[in-house]
């Protein structure tokens, strides 16, 4: 409602896809649970009083008499608690043999996805930034920031640390950490500064620069080149991409069956 208020039109059309998501998901829930009572599989009591412990355990510290208070207030009963915990365990057991244990990702695997998506993996230039903030604050206050500045950037010309420096004086956030902001490309920073940034060469340090709120010091430390993540980089992030789709495949596959042996009725 507050993403769509100026627009009812595409509210309507959100809550009614949510809708018809949801409803798929319970039908989907309940094939599955069909599929095991039909299939003839058996889930242990002591199974359900272990996971019922369990919740009892992380959610009230084993306190019973406010889980049973909660349950009150929510209107479940134990019975249906437990119903509902059995349901659960059924359908990640399912889901386990049918679904999570079909999916073997190969490396040629994740290399033909890599370069099929070497686009995703692009980096903008880049620069490993260190800052120095002083602010302008009373008109007497700036005269007295410039000439700190001045001062500040004629140390780090003589070999000052220019960490050293932005920890003693910089009133930016990265104060204490020396100045460091680490490695930022063209978008994280102001135009202005950006621009002078991006215009130094690792090991420089730029001139005082006077913006409206007050004087920026700037330091490179290295430059990376725009470039595309090296495939050991990503190797990871793209197995677990390529098991998410793997995973859904297998999920419509297996519900794709069960629907097919099956009467849906809607009410």
């Amino acid at each position: 409602q507050r993403e769509y208020r100026n627009d009812p039109e595409g509210f309507r059309k959100k809550y009614s896809q949510l809708m018809d998501e949801n409803l798929d998901q319970l039908v989907q829930r309940k094939l599955v649970l069909r599929d095991f009572a039909q299939e003839g599989y058996n889930l242990p009591e002591s199974f359900v009083d272990e996971a019922v412990n369990d919740r009892l355990r992380e959610r009230f510290g084993g306190d019973r008499v406010r889980f049973m208070k909660t349950l009150q207030a929510d209107g479940i009963t134990l019975e249906k608690f437990r119903e509902q915990i059995r349901d659960q365990i059924i359908v990640s057991i399912l889901q386990d043999k049918n679904i999570r244990q079909g999916v073997v990702i190969s490396p040629h695997k994740i290399e033909q996805y890599y370069r099929a998506n070497s686009e995703k993996y692009k980096v903008e230039d880049q620069i490993k930034l260190r800052m120095i903030f002083l602010s302008k604050g009373s008109s007497s206050e700036t005269a007295q920031a410039r000439k700190l500045a001045e001062e500040i950037l004629a140390k780090v010309k003589e070999g000052a640390s220019f960490a050293e420096m932005a920890t003693i004086h910089s009133q930016g956030m990265q104060s204490a950490q020396g100045g460091d902001w680490g490695w930022v490309g063209k978008t994280v920073l102001r135009e202005e500064l950006t621009e002078v940034a991006f215009a130094l060469k690792a090991g420089q340090t730029s001139d005082v620069i006077e913006q409206p709120d007050g004087y920026y010091l700037l330091q490179v430390e290295e430059v990376r080149p725009a470039h595309i993540r090296p495939l050991d980089d990503v190797r990871d992030e793209i197995e677990r991409t390529l098991v998410l789709e793997q995973r859904a495949r297998l999920q419509k596959r297996y519900v794709d069956k069960l629907k097919a042996k099956t009467f849906v009725r809607y009410f």
